[in-house]
C-alpha cells in the first residue's frame, strides 16, 4: 500500500528544484514541533479505530434485525454508539488543538527568525524593499503557513495510516472488495494533481500580488497627508483600485482551481464507492460469486465494507481539499527562505572591544558596498582616534551618509575598515554599539511620551532631569506650550512634533549617553540658525572629552573642528584641518563659495 502511494505521489508531485527545497525547508522547520505533530497523527489514528468499530456495530445491529429480526441488543449497540460518537468528539478536539499547535510554533519561531534576521543584516537592508513588503512577509506571508503544517502535513500521514487499517479490516472480508479499494484510491491523488497542477504559480502571483499591495497602500498611508497638500489623493485611490483589482483578480484564480480541485475529488470518490456497492449489491444477491473466500456473502459483510468504504476515501478527499494550502505555503515561503538563508557573521567567532583601550578607527581602500555588491562609495583612506572631532563635508549626494552607515556596520565592505586593529566586520556588533551615540538625520523615537522615550534609556532619570535635558537642546520651551507637556504623544516618525523638534528631542535623548564616539548625520538641517547655533555648541561640549565624526552643510562651522573631510562622488578628495583646506582653488573654498 505505501509502495503504491510513493509511487504515485513521485509521479505526481513532480516538481522543479525550487519547489522541491522550498519543500524540504516548509517541512523542517516542523521538527521544533515533534510532539505536536505526533499526538495529531495518533489521534487521527485512534479516530480511524473508533470509526472501525462504530461500523462493525453499525452493521452487526443490522443484520440482526434485518436478517435476525431480533432486537435484544439494541439498546446496548445504541449505548455504545453513543460512547464512541462523545469520544470521537473529544478525540477530534484534541487533534485539533494539537494540529493548530503545530503551525502555531512554528509561526512564531518564524516570525522571531525574521525579526532577528532583520536586526542582523541591519537598517540598510531593511530599506531594499517597502516596508509594507516587510509588514505583509511579517504578517500575511507567515500566516498563510498555518494551513500546510495545521492541515496538510498531518494528513499527508492520514492518507496512508488510515486507508492502511481499514485495509486490514476489509481484505479478511472481501480480497476483492480491498482490492477495489486500492486501485482505486491512487487515481484521486493523481487527478486531483492534474487538476491543480497550476496552483503553485497561481499562488505564487497571488503572494506577490498581496506584497504589491500591502508596499503599496502603506506607502500612501504614510504620505496621506502630501497627497491632500498636492491634491493627487484621487488619482492615488484610481492606482489603489488598480492593484486591489490585481489581487482580487489573483484570489479568484487560486479559488476556482481549489473548487475545481474539490470537485474532481468528490466525482471519483462517488464513482469508486459506486463501484464497489455494485460488486456488494450483486455479491448479496448471488449474482456474483468471488471475493468472499467460497463463503456466502452476509448482510454484516456487505454493510461493513460499504460503511467504511467513504472513511477510506476521505483522507484522500481531505488532501486534496489541503492541497491548496502546499501551494500557497511553498509561495509564500519563498520570500521568507531568501531571507533567512542571507548569511550573517559567527559571533561565537567574533571579537569584542576592550573597554581601557581608546577607540582608533583606520579605514585602508575601504569600499563600501550595497546588500547587491553594487560600490556605493570608495576606495577611502582616513584615520580617526579618540579625542578627533571631524567634520565631513561635501554636495548632497557625494557619499556623506553612506560612509557614516558603513562605519554604524549597516552595509558590507570591501578592503579594510579597523576599531582598535580589529575589523569592523569581525567585530561583535554589541560591542561597538556600545561605544557609539547615534544620531541619523531623520531619527525616530520609540512609540509612547517624552517622558517614556527618555525612560527606556535611563529608567532613574526625574521629570527635572527631562526639563534639564530638553532645556540644553531649546526644547523646552516648546514642550511646555503643549498641555500634555512630558504626556504627550510621539510615535516612531515623530508625529505629534515638527521635524525640527523632533530632531532635537533625538539630540536631548542622545546627550543622556556618555560614549567614546558621537556620529551625527546632518544634526542641525532643520533648525533655524538660533537652534543651529545651540545644537552646535552642545555637540562640541559633548565630544570634548570623547570626539565626534558630523556630516554638516554648517560651513560656518568647521574652525571648531580638528579636521574636515570632504567628499566628491564617493571618494574623500580633501582632508586636513580648516587653515590647511582653505587655500585658492581647493574643493573646499569651491564647497564653502557654494554655500554662501
Amino acid at each position: 500500500m505505501y509502495s503504491v502511494y510513493s509511487i504515485v505521489f513521485t509521479f505526481i508531485f513532480m516538481v522543479d528544484n525550487t519547489e522541491k527545497q522550498l519543500l524540504s525547508w516548509l517541512k523542517a522547520q516542523a521538527k521544533s514541533s515533534t510532539f505536536p505533530l505526533s499526538i495529531t497523527v495518533l489521534l487521527g489514528a485512534l479516530l480511524g479505530v473508533i470509526l472501525i468499530a462504530q461500523a462493525y456495530i453499525v452493521a452487526t445491529t443490522l443484520e440482526q434485525v434485518i436478517i435476525k429480526q431480533s432486537s435484544a441488543d439494541i439498546n446496548t449497540a445504541l449505548y455504545w454508539l453513543l460512547v464512541l460518537t462523545l469520544l470521537r468528539a473529544m478525540i477530534s478536539y484534541g487533534k485539533e488543538l494539537y494540529s493548530y499547535q503545530i503551525g502555531q510554533n512554528v509561526r512564531q519561531r518564524l516570525r522571531q527568525g525574521i525579526l532577528h534576521k532583520l536586526h542582523q543584516l541591519g537598517p540598510m537592508y531593511a530599506q531594499t524593499k517597502p516596508a509594507g513588503e516587510w509588514s505583509s512577509m511579517l504578517v500575511e506571508q507567515v500566516e498563510q503557513l498555518q494551513e500546510f503544517y495545521s492541515r496538510y502535513l498531518p494528513q499527508m500521514a492520514m492518507v496512508v495510516c488510515i486507508p492502511l487499517m481499514l485495509l486490514v479490516v476489509v481484505f479478511p472480508q472481501s480480497w476483492v472488495a480491498g482490492l477495489i479499494l486500492l486501485l482505486t484510491a491512487p487515481l484521486i491523488p493523481l487527478f486531483m494533481i492534474l487538476v491543480g497542477m497550476g496552483a503553485a504559480k497561481a499562488s505564487q502571483q497571488h503572494t506577490l500580488s498581496l506584497q504589491r499591495l500591502s508596499a503599496y497602500f502603506a506607502d500612501r498611508i504614510s504620505g496621506l497627508a502630501t497627497l491632500k497638500l498636492f491634491y493627487r489623493y484621487q488619482s492615488e485611490l484610481s492606482e489603489i483600485k488598480k492593484v486591489s483589482e490585481d489581487y482580487r483578480s489573483r484570489t479568484m484564480s487560486v479559488l476556482k482551481l481549489a473548487f475545481l480541485s474539490s470537485a474532481v475529488l468528490e466525482f471519483f470518490a462517488a464513482v469508486s464507492i459506486a463501484l464497489l456497492a455494485v460488486y456488494l449489491g450483486f455479491s448479496f444477491l448471488e449474482y456474483l460469486d468471488i471475493g468472499f473466500y467460497g463463503v456466502k456473502v452476509s448482510l454484516f459483510s456487505a454493510l461493513f465494507i460499504l460503511l467504511l468504504a467513504p472513511e477510506f476515501y476521505q483522507p484522500l478527499r481531505e488532501l486534496g481539499a489541503y492541497y491548496h494550502a502546499k501551494s500557497q505555503a511553498v509561495a509564500a515561503s519563498e520570500a521568507i527562505v531568501e531571507l533567512v538563508n542571507k548569511p550573517e557573521p559567527d559571533f561565537e567567532m567574533m571579537s569584542e572591544l576592550s573597554d581601557e583601550q581608546p577607540l582608533s578607527i583606520e579605514a585602508k581602500d575601504w569600499v563600501v558596498r550595497d546588500h547587491q555588491g553594487k560600490a556605493l562609495i570608495g576606495p577611502l583612506n582616513f584615520h580617526w582616534q579618540q579625542g578627533k572631532k571631524v567634520a565631513i563635508v561635501g554636495k548632497s549626494g557625494s557619499g556623506k551618509t553612506v560612509l557614516l552607515n558603513g562605519l554604524l556596520g549597516f552595509y558590507p565592505y570591501q578592503g579594510s575598515l579597523t576599531v582598535n586593529g580589529i575589523e569592523l566586520s569581525q567585530l561583535k556588533n554589541a560591542s561597538w554599539y556600545q561605544r557609539l551615540a547615534w544620531l541619523p538625520q531623520q531619527p525616530r523615537l520609540p512609540f509612547g511620551t517624552i517622558k517614556e522615550s527618555f525612560g527606556l534609556l535611563k529608567p532613574e532619570i526625574s521629570k527635572a532631569g527631562i526639563w534639564l535635558q530638553l532645556e540644553k537642546v531649546g526644547l523646552a520651551d516648546s514642550v511646555k506650550q503643549y498641555p500634555l507637556q512630558l504626556d504627550l504623544m510621539v510615535t516612531e516618525k515623530n508625529t505629534g512634533l515638527s521635524v525640527g523638534q523632533g530632531q532635537r528631542l533625538a539630540m536631548a535623548i542622545l546627550l543622556l549617553q556618555s560614549k567614546p564616539l558621537l556620529i551625527a548625520d546632518e544634526p542641525t538641517a532643520s533648525l533655524d540658525e538660533l537652534n543651529q547655533d545651540k545644537i552646535w555648541s552642545v555637540l562640541l561640549e559633548k565630544s570634548i572629552d570623547s570626539g565626534c565624526i558630523i556630516s554638516t552643510h554648517q560651513y560656518s562651522k568647521l574652525n571648531d573642528m580638528d579636521e574636515v573631510w570632504v567628499m566628491k562622488q564617493g571618494k574623500i578628495v580633501e582632508q586636513g584641518a580648516v587653515s590647511v583646506l582653505a587655500k585658492v582653488g581647493s574643493e573646499f573654498m569651491k564647497l564653502g563659495a557654494n554655500q554662501k
